[in-house]
């Protein structure tokens, strides 16, 4: 898909772009991994403070099950990761929510763990929503194998060999979480307690440090099991091959109601990657960036070609940036640019794919302009009006600001075709066809745009010197949607500019951008609802922690791996053929 915005796209003095080109559902659905994803974020803050990560307890027997726990030591704080083993049979390896059972549970946990604290966490942790825990537990998740991968690695390491390289490349992670509290459910700690901790006061840093460690786990395990099965000739994984393994994360739904019901969390997250990109954009492309830049766009070429998708969308999608993305390293090659400015604006006839992409190339070659922001994502969540407010400054935010929403039909049946609700059992969120499946009548309250039109009939038959609040207390009802749209006037960014209710609406655009600002890569659409995508794949080992860049991660090239691989494995590509569905 062509996307031709035209001029208004970036600015010419790097001010910031407008929210109706920002907080387009699709272009927000081709974002990438960014210096400033909360991945990227946590390893830069581990490496500058000197975090170490250690194990403090081993007791798995030798089947791999049982329990261990790392301790996480940073400059004024100490926290330990209880790490639950358990074995299930196959048909109970379930990635959604309904699943009882899981390969790891485990619990991040402030400060130290006592026998008591150890028994109550050892028989609530497993059980995981159906459990009870304590507000010294931050971050409550689970994980399955990888069931190919991790039988492959324990079989290989055992005998004394290194992996077959194709089957690492086409999942690139041992274990899969399904889900990662930290959000006070369950009795652990609530947001509030992390506003006081400077470890894990930036935006979702504990459930990022859970996942970080648990990759850790995840190679030590196999470790452990190839020792055990091979004895004298087991062999560790050779490190550029762990480095290349993260950590899979199975995303839904569940997603979807935070970038709703938290507008101006998510107006910080996007403003301050402007910000950045507005910095960034207005300085010189040296030679010295232009040639960095191409090194990083080549690496984008090289990714996108080792994703393995069963989503032929999205597969389309990244064959169109590689041909798009070859396009610009030729111009760059022949010293077309010297302006910034001039490169991104010529990019805006490739997909939003490619765009994003240069995009976040030019964020990672300017650490100086672009690391401050990551400071500046924590956002106070109150939604107020301010006194005195007349109908006339409503009604002229909403004809200014909601175009996208008072365009919308609502009287056609397509414009609310779905409608979006909890599961009774897990509470969590779904959709479902108004009008064919039950349950409209427990419906959440996600449909901004329908509540942005409904506002505006109620409010176009008011008199405009009449005060909101003498309308709110006759209509109560818009209460809610009126302390948005007043508390939205600061921030531009808080609104996604989608009708959830749509019938041709995907809210896989929405999903890939909060897993973008987390720091996802390989992003594999399973449906249109849900998607599987790699953490801290390409990241620094816990031993060697660093700052430098690991963007868009690739294979290890054959000099890396110091032919320690079978030779009749070539490096995985677009020609890859692998199953990709697997378990």
């Amino acid at each position: 898909m062509i996307n031709n915005l035209g001029s208004t796209n970036l600015m010419d003095n790097g001010t910031l772009r407008e929210p109706d080109i920002v907080m387009n559902p699709s272009r927000l659905g081709a974002m990438h991994q960014s210096r400033l994803s909360f991945v990227r974020s946590l390893v830069r803050r581990m490496a500058r403070q000197k975090w170490t990560i250690s194990q403090s307890e081993w007791a798995l027997d030798g089947q791999g099950f049982g329990h261990v726990i790392y301790r996480i030591d940073t400059l004024e704080n100490h926290y330990h990761l209880l790490i639950f083993s358990d074995e299930i049979a196959n048909d109970e390896r379930n990635d959604r929510v309904i699943a009882q059972k899981w390969d790891i549970t485990f619990a991040l946990v402030h400060g130290d763990v006592d026998s008591g604290l150890f028994s109550r966490l050892k028989d609530n942790v497993p059980l995981q929503e159906a459990g009870r825990n304590c507000s010294q537990v931050l971050v409550l998740a689970r994980a399955n194998k990888s069931m190919r991968v991790f039988e492959h690695l324990v079989d290989s390491l055992s005998s004394g060999m290194q992996p077959q390289r194709d089957i690492l490349a086409s999942v690139g992670y041992i274990l899969r979480t399904t889900a990662v509290y930290g959000n006070g459910k369950f009795g652990i700690a609530d947001f509030e307690v992390l506003k006081q901790n400077l470890d894990f006061e930036p935006s979702f840093s504990a459930q990022m440090c859970a996942v970080y460690v648990l990759r850790q786990f995840s190679l030590d395990w196999v470790h452990y099991l190839a020792k055990q099965r091979g004895g004298d000739q087991a062999v560790e994984l050779i490190k550029p091959l762990q480095r290349y393994l993260g950590v899979g994360n199975a995303t839904g739904l569940g997603m979807v109601p935070y970038l709703i019901n938290h507008p101006k969390i998510m107006d910080r997250w996007l403003s301050q990657r402007e910000h950045a990109i507005a910095a960034t954009s207005c300085q010189p492309l040296t030679q010295a960036k232009s040639t960095s830049l191409v090194k990083l766009l080549r690496r984008a070429v090289i990714h996108l070609q080792q994703v393995i998708t069963i989503d032929t969308n999205q597969q389309e999608k990244n064959r169109l940036s590689v041909q798009e993305l070859d396009t610009l390293i030729s111009r760059l090659t022949q010293e077309l640019y010297h302006q910034w400015q001039t490169l991104i604006q010529d990019t805006q006839t490739y997909s939003y794919e490619s765009q994003e992409i240069v995009i976040t190339c030019m964020l990672e070659l300017y650490p100086d302009l672009v690391d401050k922001y990551e400071l500046t994502m924590n956002a106070d969540e109150a939604l107020c009006l301010r006194p005195g407010l007349l109908i006339e400054e409503i009604l002229q935010i909403l004809q200014h600001r909601y175009l996208w929403a008072l365009n919308i039909d609502f009287s056609l049946a397509k414009s609310s075709h779905w409608f979006w609700y909890r599961s009774k059992d897990k509470e969590e969120p779904r959709m479902g066809v108004r009008g064919v499946e039950p349950g409209d009548e427990q419906e959440m309250s996600l449909d901004i745009a329908r509540q942005i039109s409904r506002l505006h009939q109620a409010l176009i038959n008011k008199p405009v010197s009449m005060p909101v609040s003498e309308f709110l207390l006759e209509q109560p009802q818009y209460r809610s949607i009126t302390r948005r749209v007043w508390a939205m006037t600061q921030c531009p960014l808080g609104d996604i500019q989608v009708n959830l209710l749509d019938k041709q609406t995907l809210p896989m655009d929405l999903l890939r951008c909060k897993l973008a600002m987390f720091g996802a890569t390989k992003f594999d659409p399973r449906s249109s609802r849900w998607v599987r995508v790699t953490l801290f794949q390409g990241a620094p080992m816990s031993d060697e922690l660093h700052t430098d860049e690991w963007l868009f991660p690739v294979f290890p090239q054959e000099g890396l791996l110091q032919n320690q691989l079978p030779q009749n494995n070539a490096i995985p590509g677009s020609s890859l053929t692998t199953n990709p569905d697997e378990a």
